[in-house]
């Protein structure tokens, strides 16, 4: 058994400009989450040359290259950061904060549907990943810490 074993999976939390809202996803035909809403994002391919493109890639896989968001690469939330899949594989999950800018969102065939959710209403929104509430108010706190001209358009 390998000693150091995991997949890297980054999670975008995308925030529309006025931070009243999340986008979440409904995840379609998989293992540990059908069903379920969540925030975009996916494991690092080992053709992407940074962190950076491979959250790039995985927002135009998952929401379309017209949606434009602006990323805050420096910082993620690591809350419940390791999860062990049902079929034994360990993935590393942060979360970065992004801000939707605009274009069409067309979700690709991992989703059924796609909305956006009040944060006022996010506690008793279902069917949705458990620890969702507690990433957002993590990464709210964290958006006092950051500047605009650290974000990066992707």
């Amino acid at each position: 058994m390998e000693k150091y074993h995991f997949q890297y999976c980054q999670k975008l939390v995308v925030f529309t400009e006025d931070f009243k809202k999340v986008l979440l996803c409904k995840r379609k035909g998989e293992n540990d989450y059908d069903g379920v809403f969540s925030f975009i994002g996916g494991k690092m391919e080992i053709t992407d040359s940074s962190l950076v493109e491979g959250m790039k890639r995985e927002k135009s896989e998952e929401i379309g290259k017209k949606a434009q968001v602006k990323l805050f690469p420096t910082l993620s939330t690591n809350l419940n950061s390791v999860f062990v899949k049902k079929d034994g594989n360990k993935m590393i999950l942060p979360h970065y904060l992004c801000i939707y800018l605009g274009g069409d969102i067309e979700i690709n065939d991992e989703y059924s549907e796609y909305k956006w959710v009040a944060l006022d209403e996010l506690i008793s929104f279902e069917p949705k990943i458990n620890n969702i509430p507690e990433i957002v108010n993590t990464l709210l706190r964290l958006r006092g810490l950051i500047k605009e001209e650290e974000f990066i358009t992707i």
